[in-house]
C-alpha cells in the first residue's frame, strides 16, 4: 500500500516538473507565449478541475473577434496536448477545455475545428489512448474514450444540422421529410455516444470526469427534444410519404423507442450519483406500441414503386482531328500503273506456277518472239469487273473475250506464210507496215517483269527453239530438193552455203525477252 502511494507521489512531482518546464521554454521561445502558459496551466497534470482564469484566458484566443491565425494557434496546441500526453488528468482536462469552448464560444470555433480536423488527422481520436500507470488510470483511460467519441459525434452532428444543438432551439418541428430523414439518424447517433457515457469502476468517483458527465447530462435533455419533435412532424407525414421514405421512418420510430427506454435509466443513473443537481430531467413517455404496429402494416402492405429506367448515358463527344497531311510523292509510289503491273506481276507467277516447264509438250508451232501465245491467255485471269466477268463465263473456265482473241491469234497465223527459219523477219503484206495485231498483253509492255516470270518466258523460248531445229533437221533428211530461202546474208559471189556451215555448230541466239515482261 505504501508502494502504491509513493509511486502515486512520484508520478505527481513527474507531472509537475514537466508543466514547469514546459511553462519556462514557452517564456522564451514562443511568439504566443501568455496563451501557450494559459493552455499548459489549463491543462496540468494535477488532479483537480483547472482554474477558471487559465480556462478564460484560453477562450480569449479563439474568440470571433482575434485574427484567425491565433484561433489555429490555439487549436493546434490544444492538438498536440492530446497527441504527446499519457497521463489522463492532461488528456480529460483537455477535451474538457475543448468541450466548454464548444458550449461557450461562438459557432466560428465549431467550423475552425472541423476545418483542422480535415487538413489533419483528427484531433478528437483517442480510441488508442491509454494510461496503464494505476488500476484507476484503466477505469479513467476507458470513460475518456468515450467522451471524446461523444464530442467528436457533436462535431458532425454540427455539421449535418447547421447549429448547434445546446446553443439553438430545436428546429426539427418544422422540417420537410427529406430533411427529417437526414437530420433525425444524425441527432439518434449524437444520443447514443451519450447513453455509451456511462461511468464504471473507479470512474465514478472521479471529480473531472463527474464534471465532464454532467455537461453531457444536460446536452441529453436537448438532444431528447429535438428527437421527440422531429419523431412527432415525422409521423404527421408517414401515412402520406412513399414507401422507401416510409421504411427509413419507421426504423427512426423504432430506434426512437429503444433510445427512450436507454434514456431513462441513464438519468436514474446521474441521480444516484448526484449529477446534474438543481437540474430538472425530462420524463420520458414509451410511444403505445399498437401505433408502432399501426407503421408496420403500412410499409408491409403499401405498395412498391416501380423505379423508371435510368436515361442512356450520353454519347461521348468525338473530337474533330485535324486532316493529316501527306508528304508529297517524290517517288511516285501511289502511281496507278505502278500498282496495276505490280498486281499482273502476282497473276503472271501464280498462273505460270500452275503449269510446270518441264511437263508441257508444244503441239504446234511457237508464236513469234513478240508474240502472245495462247498457253499464256488461258491462265491469265478475265477482266475485274465481276459482274460482265460472269455474265460471259463460257465452259471450261474461259470467257468470250479470251476466246476471240484466240480465233483472231489463229486466223493471223494462217494468213501469214510459214517459215521455218527462226532467224528470217516476219513477211510484209504491203509496202505499209500493217498495224500490230490485237495483243492482250499491250498494257504491260512498258512494265518490268518479275524474276521468276523472265526465268519462266526464257525456259519456254528455248524449248521452243529446239522444237524448232529438231523440225528443220527431219524435213532436210526427208526432202532433199527442198530449196532454202533466199538468205540476205550469203555469199554473193559464190555457192549457197548452208547458215550453219559444213561441220559447223550452229550460232547460238541471244535471248531477247519478250518486251512485254521487260
Amino acid at each position: 500500500m505504501s508502494g502504491g502511494g509513493s509511486q502515486n507521489s512520484l508520478r505527481k512531482a513527474l507531472g509537475s516538473i514537466k508543466d514547469t518546464t514546459t511553462v519556462s521554454l514557452a517564456k522564451i521561445n514562443s511568439d504566443y507565449k501568455e496563451l501557450d502558459i494559459a493552455i499548459v496551466k489549463a491543462t496540468n497534470h494535477v488532479e483537480r478541475p483547472a482554474k477558471e482564469k487559465h480556462i478564460r484566458a484560453v477562450f480569449a484566443a479563439i474568440s470571433a473577434t482575434r485574427p484567425r491565425a491565433d484561433v489555429a494557434y490555439c487549436i493546434h496546441g490544444l492538438a498536440r496536448r492530446l497527441s504527446k500526453t499519457h497521463n489522463w488528468a492532461v488528456a480529460l482536462k483537455t477535451l474538457v477545455v475543448i468541450h466548454r469552448a464548444l458550449r461557450e464560444v461562438d459557432p466560428t470555433f465549431h467550423e475552425e475545428l472541423i476545418n483542422y480536423g480535415r487538413s489533419r488527422s483528427h484531433m478528437l481520436n483517442m480510441s488508442h489512448f491509454k494510461d496503464d500507470s494505476s488500476p484507476n488510470a484503466w477505469d479513467y483511460s476507458a470513460w475518456l474514450r468515450t467522451y471524446a467519441l461523444f464530442l467528436e459525434e457533436r462535431l458532425e452532428s454540427f455539421r449535418i444540422l447547421k447549429y448547434d444543438i445546446e446553443t439553438d432551439r430545436p428546429r426539427t418541428k418544422d422540417l420537410e421529410t427529406a430533411e427529417l430523414l437526414e437530420q433525425l439518424p444524425a441527432l439518434q447517433q449524437l444520443l447514443f455516444r451519450v447513453l455509451n457515457c456511462q461511468p464504471q469502476g473507479a470512474a465514478v468517483s472521479n471529480f473531472i470526469i463527474r464534471l465532464a458527465l454532467a455537461m453531457v447530462a444536460s446536452e441529453s435533455v436537448k438532444i431528447y427534444q429535438a428527437i421527440t419533435d422531429g419523431t412527432a412532424n415525422l409521423v404527421d407525414k408517414f401515412f402520406e410519404m412513399p414507401r422507401a421514405d416510409a421504411v427509413k421512418a419507421l426504423e427512426i420510430y423504432r430506434k426512437a423507442c429503444q433510445q427512450a427506454e436507454r434514456l431513462s435509466e441513464f438519468y436514474e443513473i446521474c441521480k444516484s450519483m448526484d449529477i446534474g443537481r438543481g437540474e430538472r430531467f425530462i420524463k420520458i413517455e414509451q410511444p403505445p406500441a399498437s401505433f408502432l404496429q399501426t407503421m408496420e402494416e403500412y410499409v408491409r402492405d403499401a405498395p412498391r414503386e416501380e423505379h423508371s429506367p435510368s436515361p442512356p448515358p450520353p454519347e461521348p463527344v468525338k473530337e474533330e482531328k485535324p486532316p493529316v497531311v501527306a508528304p508529297p510523292d517524290l517517288l511516285n509510289l501511289d502511281d496507278p500503273a505502278t500498282v496495276a503491273s505490280s498486281e499482273l506481276d502476282e497473276r503472271n507467277s501464280l498462273a505460270l506456277a500452275i503449269v510446270p516447264v518441264g511437263d508441257q509438250q508444244p503441239a504446234t508451232a511457237p508464236t513469234q518472239a513478240n508474240g502472245t501465245g495462247w498457253e499464256l491467255a488461258l491462265v491469265i485471269a478475265p477482266s475485274s469487273n465481276e459482274t460482265t466477268a460472269a455474265a460471259s463465263k463460257l465452259g471450261g473456265g474461259l470467257d468470250k473475250l479470251t476466246l476471240d482473241s484466240l480465233y483472231d491469234d489463229a486466223m493471223r497465223r494462217n494468213s501469214q506464210p510459214t517459215s521455218y527459219n527462226p532467224w528470217e523477219a516476219a513477211p510484209m503484206n504491203g509496202p505499209v507496215m500493217q498495224a500490230a495485231p490485237h495483243d492482250p498483253f499491250f498494257a504491260s509492255n512498258g512494265v518490268a517483269a518479275s524474276h521468276n516470270v523472265q526465268m519462266a518466258a526464257m525456259a519456254n523460248q528455248q524449248q521452243a527453239l529446239m522444237w524448232q531445229q529438231q523440225q528443220q533437221q527431219m524435213m532436210m533428211m526427208t526432202t532433199p530438193q527442198f530449196q532454202q530461202p533466199a538468205n540476205p546474208f550469203a555469199n554473193a559471189y559464190g555457192a549457197p552455203v548452208h547458215p550453219y556451215g559444213s561441220g559447223m555448230p550452229p550460232p547460238v541466239q541471244s535471248y531477247q525477252p519478250y518486251p512485254g515482261y521487260l
